[in-house]
């Protein structure tokens, strides 16, 4: 298991075919105005790969975003509305079709309101995932290892909980609505960065 650190697109060809685990490392939470540092993505053979953009950048990455972009590769996310989102925003593409593990935890998981990824990987795989660097600054000159190991764990298993998740979702007879919510998950991102952020719009009031 290693993880690659780049700076500004991933290299060509380093992926292999298939669905990738993808993450976001931003300033913050708040779409427009905390700027995209790092994005996390892994094909699930044991290798994550860091993309990491400087201050000023073009996010230009010809090479992330065709992966990205790939109608044919299912993108792997926990909590995608924000991460599509924050792709959309700076790299310009829809980074589709999806999958989220904090939308099945929430569909097969009713059981708990604790849906956060290290609750989600302790209970479902056993694993043990620290959260310690995540208030930490991303967009600084240097990253450190600390930092890597951290953005590296939140996609390292996200290909293991699919499975499992996946075994819940049809236990339940909750595939069709699970992928119902994938399906819309990329207009819910562009209603967040054009202002609908906290509104229900299907709301009656």
């Amino acid at each position: 298991m290693t993880v690659h650190f780049h700076e500004e697109d991933l290299p060509e060809g380093v992926l292999a075919p298939g669905p990738v685990a993808v993450d976001t490392e931003t300033m913050g939470l708040q779409l427009g105005r905390d700027r995209l540092c790092v994005v996390q993505i892994s094909d699930g053979r044991g290798d994550e790969h860091l993309v990491r953009f400087a201050v000023g950048s073009a996010y230009d990455a010809p090479n992330l975003k065709a992966v990205l972009a790939d109608p044919e590769r299912l993108k792997i996310y926990h909590f995608a509305r924000f991460d599509i989102a924050s792709i959309r925003a700076y790299l310009g593409i829809v980074a589709a079709p999806v999958y989220c593990t904090k939308i099945v935890s929430r569909l097969v998981r009713t059981y708990t309101d604790r849906h956060g990824l290290k609750d989600l990987v302790r209970e479902v795989l056993g694993q043990e995932i620290s959260k310690q660097q995540q208030q930490t600054d991303w967009g600084g000159p240097e990253l450190s290892d600390a930092q890597k190991d951290y953005a590296a764990a939140d996609v390292r298993y996200l290909h293991a909980l699919r499975e499992k998740l996946d075994e819940r979702l049809a236990r339940e007879g909750r595939v069709a609505l699970a992928q119902a919510c994938f399906d819309f998950l990329p207009a819910r991102a562009l209603l967040d960065l054009a202002g609908w952020g906290e509104q229900d719009i299907f709301a009656h009031i």
